[in-house]
């Protein structure tokens, strides 16, 4: 059975569509048995809010109400639908910079959340997934492609240690803007890929293969599939997202998934699942033997 750990809705999320409890309905309907609800956490600044926020008047203390509004909703939701589904509640942290480690803790504490997905929007303080022109105004500020993805990695590296999320979100949203893969591929760049693909092997953290990267017209999924095979040879460990953004996106891509699964030998996949009031990582191993992927293609 596939999972998903990294979500959001409408409800929740500016930038989504729909309602939490539509995309749990989804999700019971396409047949998933595990599902991650991970609301983006609260941005800290008013800077760092966008443009869809600032419309809505949002601030970071309405933007903090809503994340314990959506905790509080998501553990409702994990109870009404526990005989169909096993829900999990996190949250996609932010990384702006580095103050956002001690948001990070404190947030963990006080709404005791399932786990983390470990994601970067920003590369010096800018979002490189919002549009195209703030990646050109993200490449523009370090002077080249090249140097946008050290600048990506480096960042990165500094969250993963502060961190050390159950699950890194897009490992290479870099790629989504930047028209070619072959970045990944310099010396320079690729030293900090493997860096920062050890330190999540040593922690014992999960690599999501992230199909949401089909919907901005990548050909491979987070990450490239020259990451993937870094991380097979290393031994790390992979699970899966759909990204979903809202009901319609439950699953998305997933038609493609298990082709893709196997064009690049990703057989055993791991999953997050509550046990005796705690979160511990299982292993499926004969993830492409699973009828799910019959059923996708009926959705």
């Amino acid at each position: 059975m596939p999972y998903s750990f990294h979500s959001h809705s409408g409800q929740y999320c500016k930038h989504g569509y729909g309602l939490l409890e539509d995309v749990v309905k989804e999700a019971i309907r396409k047949g998933f048995k595990i599902y991650g609800l991970s609301e983006h956490m609260p941005r800290l600044a008013e800077s760092e809010l966008y443009p869809e926020e600032l419309e809505a008047s949002c601030t970071p203390a309405t933007l903090a109400a809503t994340f314990a509004e959506f905790r509080q909703h998501a553990r409702q939701l994990q109870q009404k639908y526990k005989d169909q589904i096993a829900l999990l509640v996190g949250t996609e942290i932010e990384f702006i910079h580095t103050g956002y480690a001690d948001a990070i803790d404190q947030l963990r504490k006080q709404h005791m959340v399932d786990y983390v997905v470990g994601s970067l929007h920003h590369v010096g303080t800018i979002p490189i997934d919002f549009s195209n022109e703030l990646y050109q105004k993200a490449i523009d500020k370090y002077q080249s492609l090249e140097a946008l993805f050290e600048a990506y990695f480096d960042e990165q590296y500094v969250m993963l240690q502060a961190v050390k999320p159950e699950v890194v979100g897009h490992f290479d949203l870099v790629r989504i803007f930047a028209g070619s893969d072959a970045c990944l591929q310099q010396s320079a760049i690729w030293n900090k890929v493997v860096r920062n693909v050890d330190l999540v092997i040593g922690y014992g953290g999960l690599f999501e293969i992230n199909s949401r990267a089909w919907k901005k017209g990548l050909t491979d999924a987070y990450p490239h599939r020259s990451i993937i095979k870094l991380i097979q040879e290393k031994g790390g460990r992979f699970t899966l997202s759909d990204d979903c953004h809202g009901p319609n996106d439950v699953g998305m891509h997933y038609d493609k998934l298990g082709a893709y699964l196997k064009e690049v030998n990703v057989d055993t996949i791991h999953y997050l699942v509550r046990e005796d009031d705690q979160v511990i990582i299982k292993e499926n191993n004969k993830i492409l033997q699973n009828p799910f992927w019959k059923h996708v293609q009926e959705w």
